[in-house]
């Protein structure tokens, strides 16, 4: 059994921001300023828009890496910026500012950094597309929406980007939107993250409700008067949120479908942005969390679902994208299972950021891939690639060592300091999480030589129309960046505690005791990921490549293709009942609101028919009815003359 110590309060007091931090707005601008000018002026900018688009992400990359020196000078690490009154209505008083400190300033340079890459890699990898110029506005849009949501100083302000990227992202998943499955993979991203929306929009009034506040100074300084059940509401109301946006059980079926965008979308939504949202949304959080220890064990258990699907799908798989894709979905189930580790929030940080790197660099190689093989995705048609395209390799082969933890590559660093964790929790729980990641360790290490081995050794299973190549040194030269951040950010990052320190303000560190030596961890670590390299060499390379189309495979398998029955369940439980409820409504509507006013309309409208019939126009026919009518009133008269 471990001994936890108690967690230190993080810093919840923000200094006004001065010098160059009084213009952190402009990180925001300049993203913005290339987005608004490409959309609006849209054709015009054909040949010079993607230009403008990657000079202002350079810029605001300048300007974060100039904010963050700036940072690192002062003694209190967290400024705010107040921009203006935005929301003023009697007691629910919102400004628009900007919070700045180490956790926000870490993700934009990240999301700059990184999707400067990109932006530079689309340059190559977007030459033919008539519309490009509309890809680089929207990546501009992406990179704006991002920042504002780290950058926000409130929950309302991050909402607000946190729906500007949903938006983005949709634009960009659905570019090919002529494709049915392209189409049809934007609308899932959309609605998926609107179900997780709305956990994060009931939580912001929840903490209204009990708190009267929104921002983050107010609600963390006033995070001790909540009650527990207000705690773990407000908790799993946001982890509902952070499922939608990280692609995590059960709302993880997006991310994969995700994989219609094309390939520089992948990388920015997968590595540097959409799916680390959550990760931050939940490490901002977390004084809240301190206070609700049950919310952020639930946060754990999501991540070891998450990781445990994503590597086991990730197995199934032919298709070099969709492969990365659950990847993705498994290592950010790593970055959930640690910042529900009490004090390891920072290490899920780290591990955010080494993947940032390997998983780009990963994502730029398979687009290269497809350049060079006609933009097929299928690794049964592949093989050999090694020879033809050296430089994509040697990316690859850096990035995969890196994400199946082979020191000294970043993963190693990051993904051990995880597993070091959950095991040092102690009891059934550390017992438990401690497994699941040590196995997901071995499992992907397995589906990635899988993928290098179908991809880049063997003999040719090109088809006759394709010639592969490298690919031109504007796409090669992004990949080279990321495959060196791949080789030593985990180094650097970890040396000397560098980012644990860094981070303390937010994220304050908890010592552990020990269950295993860290020495023990970095050994068996290593070992099963080893024993998985050594399975996918048996099992794969070392027989035939199944043919094109797939044979017959087992029921795991077919299981696992179809993502595990969870795209079935989701139907079952979000979209039918959904669905059912509109049918009854429309019928309701059709047979009792609109029915009741029919039946009214058709009464009135069938009398008047029959008493038009006695409006003839004949002068005797309106003598009789006189005559009748006089009869009628004389008997009576006389009935009551001659009456008792």
């Amino acid at each position: 059994m471990s001994t936890l110590l108690a967690v230190s309060e993080p810093a919840t007091e923000y200094v006004a921001a001065t010098g160059t931090l009084s213009s952190l707005w402009v990180l925001l601008a300049l993203p913005a300023f290339g987005a608004t000018t490409i959309l609006l002026l849209r054709g015009r900018t054909r040949t010079w828009g993607p230009y403008l688009a990657i000079a202002t992400c350079g810029a605001a990359f300048a300007w974060a890496l100039v904010s963050f020196l700036e940072l690192r000078g002062l003694e209190n690490r967290s400024v705010d910026l107040h921009l203006w009154s935005w929301i003023p209505v009697n007691g629910f008083q919102v400004d628009a500012g900007l919070l700045y400190d180490p956790l926000s300033a870490t993700f934009t340079l990240l999301i700059t950094g990184v999707g400067l890459l990109i932006h530079i890699y689309s340059l190559g990898y977007m030459e033919h597309d008539e519309r490009r110029w509309l890809f680089f506005g929207y990546l501009n849009l992406f990179v704006t929406a991002m920042l504002l949501l780290v950058l926000g100083n409130s929950y309302l302000a991050l909402y607000v980007g946190w729906e500007g990227v949903g938006l983005a992202s949709y634009l960009l998943i659905s570019w090919y939107f002529w494709k049915p499955s392209a189409a049809t993979a934007g609308k899932k991203a959309f609605i998926a993250n609107r179900v997780g929306d709305v956990g994060l929009s009931l939580a912001i009034m929840v903490m209204f409700a009990t708190l009267g506040t929104t921002s983050f100074e107010g609600v963390f300084g006033s995070a001790e008067q909540l009650t527990a059940g207000a705690a773990t509401a407000i908790g799993l109301l946001l982890l509902l949120g952070a499922c939608g946006k990280s692609g995590q059980f059960p709302l993880h079926t997006w991310l994969p479908d995700a994989m219609e965008g094309p390939t520089p979308v992948s990388a920015l939504i997968h590595a540097s942005t959409m799916v680390t949202a959550g990760v931050y949304l939940i490490a901002r959080s977390m004084p809240v969390y301190v206070q609700s220890p049950d919310a952020q064990l639930v946060v754990s258990i999501i991540g070891a679902i998450t990781l445990v699907i994503g590597c086991v799908i990730g197995c199934v798989y032919d298709d070099i994208k969709k492969v990365l894709a659950y990847s993705t979905v498994s290592q950010i189930g790593y970055m959930f299972l640690a910042v529900g580790i009490p004090g390891a929030g920072a290490i899920a940080i780290l591990h955010l950021l080494t993947h940032g790197f390997f998983k780009a660099c990963m994502f730029l190689s398979a687009g290269s891939v497809m350049h060079g093989m006609n933009d097929q995705v299928d690794m049964r048609r592949f093989g050999a690639l090694r020879k033809v395209m050296p430089v994509t390799f040697g990316c690859m082969l850096v990035g995969y060592l890196a994400i199946i933890g082979i020191p000294p590559f970043a993963g190693f660093f990051s993904k051990d300091l995880i597993i070091e964790h959950a095991f040092n929790q102690g009891g059934t729980r550390g017992a438990v999480l401690g497994t699941v990641a040590l196995v997901g360790a071995g499992i992907t290490a397995f589906y990635m030589t899988r993928l290098m081995l179908m991809t880049f050794f063997g003999k040719k299973r090109w088809t006759a129309d394709v010639h592969p190549h490298e690919s031109p040194a504007v796409m090669t030269g992004p990949m080279v960046l990321l495959g060196v951040g791949s080789v030593v950010s985990g180094f650097l990052l970890v040396r000397g505690d560098a980012l644990v320190h860094w981070l303390e303000p937010v994220l304050p560190e908890q010592e552990q005791e020990h269950v295993f030596e860290a020495i023990t961890v970095s050994i068996m670590t290593v070992g099963v990921s080893l024993l998985g390299v050594l399975a996918a060499y048996l099992l794969v390379h070392r027989k035939a490549v199944p043919h094109f189309p797939p044979v017959a495979v087992s029921p795991l398998t077919t299981a696992a293709r179809n993502n595990l029955y969870l795209d079935s369940l989701n139907e079952s439980l979000l979209m039918r009942p959904g669905q059912y409820l509109t049918r009854m409504l429309v019928w309701f509507d059709n047979r009792g609101i609109d029915g009741a006013v029919s039946a009214v309309a058709a009464g009135v409208g069938g009398s008047s028919g029959r008493l038009r019939r006695l409006q003839t126009g004949f002068v005797r026919s309106y003598a009789l009815s006189i005559f009748a009518g006089a009869m009628l009133v004389a008997g009576s008269l006389l009935l009551v003359r001659i009456g008792p």
